[in-house]
């Protein structure tokens, strides 16, 4: 049956593990509130990035869902494409051109909340919102991504903050712009790249910034990659892990790149504390501090306290869904993708387009009171800029294993390997993507390698 004709009874039956308030399908004004809510909608969504704009419109692409019965909760007042964050570290990128104003991103059949959540409560199917304001739901979507921590690095938020340090991250609205002028900015001493222990978007960027940043020096005449130590920059790479990527067939092409180049890896090094041209690491039980003249830092990122002190969490903070579904393992009416969810994938603008179809599937498979169908595999792609002009298309799935949308395609000389870096791919990482993103995939009209969706 059709979503407009399930009853209430119905819906408790499908999609709830324990009793809960009702709550009428439609006319709110009218209907009987969940106790201290102060307004309902059908579906709540937290969070209006990347996820959170693709799930709504294509929910409401499905024509299921009258205006004002799908909510967004977001306090941002503009829209960053953040996997571009990359591109302006690199200076192929103006920030500015890559931020949109929030509302203007929504359709006007979408009711948006433009403010903070400080609680969610699935137990009574409501949100709190930082103003103490209840919203009630139906079923709920927690998409608000994951929270940048700078403070977690002692000395890091002042480091950023000062002009004149030559410290900065990709990792910020208010930072990114620091960071070509830092590389232009260096004519001679050690530049290192970091990459910390712990859950962060897209495991890929921080090398690519350091790729980039190679190749400029390398144009420059500053770095020579097969005699560093004669040249005025040394580069080293000081990542918390063991390996230069988490996935074994792009880390052994990568590791391959960081000693053709004459990059210093410094594994199991996670960086601590910045202490004027001082960096600290934690290696094991010891501390190792090195000096610098140029630090790129990837700062520590986890989930927002709201999501972590709620009973739709996991023991490390993340929305405890069904890695196969996106839906939650205790609350039926509860859901979840992108970097706040416990999907054990890598936390990319990609993998999102593979999750909001499978997430929009179930959820409207749960409402006409159908089994949910396990489809998600684990898809994410990370485009790693290796040089100006070139990018290494990683593409996998759950356990690292890749899963290419060109690889094996035959190409002159054989057949495509998506473990090389090519032109091609760079111009989907510098141009299409972007492109797509704004004019596409927040509209809920694109899904990755299964392209468009009308």
């Amino acid at each position: 049956m059709s979503s407009a004709l399930i009853t209430k009874s119905a819906l408790t039956a499908a999609t709830r593990v324990a009793p809960r308030v009702p709550l009428m399908r439609r006319g709110f004004a009218s209907a009987a509130p969940v106790t201290g809510t102060s307004r309902s909608h059908r579906i709540v969504m937290v969070g209006g990035g990347a996820a959170g704009l693709s799930i709504s419109h294509q929910l409401l692409r499905t024509g299921k869902f009258s205006p004002d019965e799908i909510a967004v909760i977001d306090p941002a007042q503009h829209h960053h494409y953040q996997p571009g964050w990359t591109l302006v570290g690199g200076g192929l990128k103006d920030a500015l051109s890559l931020r949109r104003d929030e509302a203007s991103l929504m359709d006007p059949k979408l009711k948006f909340y433009n403010q903070a959540v400080s609680q969610l409560s699935p137990e009574t199917d409501s949100v709190t919102l930082s103003n103490g304001d209840k919203i009630g739901y139906e079923h709920l979507i927690v998409v608000p991504g994951i929270e940048i921590t700078y403070d977690k690095i002692k000395g890091l938020p002042e480091a950023l903050a000062d002009p004149s340090a030559p410290v900065s991250t990709i990792y910020g609205a208010h930072t990114v712009s620091k960071v070509f002028p830092t590389i232009e900015k260096l004519k001679k001493g050690q530049a290192i790249f970091t990459q910390p222990a712990g859950v962060i978007k897209c495991a890929g960027a921080p090398q690519k910034v350091m790729w980039m940043a190679l190749d400029h020096w390398k144009k420059a005449g500053l770095y020579n990659p097969s005699s560093p130590a004669s040249g005025a920059i040394q580069i080293a790479f000081a990542t918390a892990l063991p390996v230069m990527f988490g996935v074994p067939k792009y880390a052994a092409r990568l590791e391959e790149l960081r000693k053709e180049r004459g990059v210093e890896g410094l594994f199991g090094h996670d960086l601590v504390e910045v202490n004027g041209t001082k960096a600290v690491f934690a290696k094991g039980e010891e501390k190792v501090t090195r000096e610098f003249d140029l630090l790129h830092v990837v700062p520590k990122m986890g989930p927002y306290a709201f999501v972590k002190n709620s009973s739709v969490a996991d023991a490390a903070g993340f929305v405890d869904v069904h890695q196969a579904t996106t839906q939650h393992t205790k609350f039926r009416n509860v859901w979840s993708a992108g970097d706040a969810s416990s999907l054990p994938t890598s936390k990319t603008a990609a993998a999102v387009t593979a999750q909001a179809p499978i997430l929009v599937e179930n959820l409207l498979r749960t409402l006409e009171g159908k089994e949910v169908v396990e489809e998600y595999d684990g898809y994410t792609s990370c485009p790693l800029v290796t040089e100006y002009g070139k990018v290494m298309l990683a593409e996998f799935k759950y356990a690292g294993v890749p899963k290419e949308t060109f690889g094996g395609l035959p190409v002159v000389g054989g057949a495509l390997d998506q473990g090389t870096p090519r032109r091609a791919f760079y111009h989907l990482k510098k141009d299409f993507f972007p492109w797509v993103y704004f004019n596409a995939m927040v509209k809920g009209t694109w899904a990755g390698p299964k392209g468009w969706k009308f």
